[in-house]
């Protein structure tokens, strides 16, 4: 698993984005444009989709956050923070956790998309540690939010690939939630799509919960996956610039 792309611009800070379930890297193009300056954003991308599509899905929790800790320390010896969309929230808040539990620097901002507090029940994941959601169930997960259109879904290779990322994928949600939550010391910033039918306000609301410092609930006009419209990066890089301002030169 790898960030998309390498720092090499000098940018003071640095935004890590982690992609909701079935999706990968590409869910945050466009972001680097709409983010704001003085920010490098670094798309992660999961095992089992785009150029990393050969490796087998992590769909362990405790592989996933170790994986992350030894590719991505690196990228964390200057100012960073997290935005992770649905399923990417759980990770950024899990790596977040486990990064300040073991003594690494944790972010300086943790901000989180349309998915439900960790210690919010979730629709989206009933039954997801089990047998799971059959291939009809999946589908329509995907019409309802909006997320594929129908040219796509009637390419039977890239369905079968996609439902089987996405399957995977809700297994690892599944055991991202299973440990009780512990707050974060950072602030932490949650937007929900004014147009969300997955995953409502309330929920998404319940993050207050995960921080001991600045919780900002804030919508973004979208459904579920508002992060691939132009209203989600430019509301990151409003949070970014407030908790995170570009340092003074002398």
């Amino acid at each position: 698993m790898l960030a998309a792309r390498w720092p090499d611009d000098g940018s003071a800070r640095r935004l890590l984005c982690f992609h909701h379930a079935g999706a990968g890297a590409m869910a945050f193009a466009g972001w680097q444009q709409r983010i704001g300056p003085g920010v490098t954003v670094l798309p992660v991308r999961l095992p089992g989709r785009e150029s990393l599509r050969r490796e087998a899905p992590v769909t362990e929790a405790a592989t996933l956050v170790e994986a992350l800790t030894q590719e991505l320390g690196p990228l964390l010896d200057a100012p960073y923070a997290f935005y992770g969309h649905s399923l990417g929230a759980l990770v950024a808040y899990r790596f977040a956790r486990h990064l300040i539990d073991t003594g690494h620097r944790g972010p300086e901002l943790l901000a989180v998309g349309a998915c439900p507090a960790p210690q919010s029940p979730s629709r989206l994941l009933t039954g997801a540690a089990g047998p799971g959601p059959t291939d009809e169930e999946l589908v329509r997960l995907l019409v309802d939010g909006a997320s594929v259109s129908e040219a796509m879904l009637a390419r039977r290779g890239w369905l079968r690939a996609t439902l089987r990322t996405l399957r995977a994928d809700l297994r690892l949600a599944a055991g991202l939630r299973e440990t009780a939550p512990a707050a974060l010391p950072c602030p932490l910033w949650a937007f929900a799509g004014t147009d969300d039918s997955l995953v409502g306000v309330a929920q998404v609301g319940a993050w207050r919960h995960c921080t001991t410092a600045q919780f900002r609930l804030r919508a973004v006009s979208g459904g579920h996956f508002f992060v691939r419209g132009r209203e989600a990066p430019r509301a990151v890089g409003e949070a970014l610039h407030t908790v995170m301002p570009v340092p003074r030169t002398a």
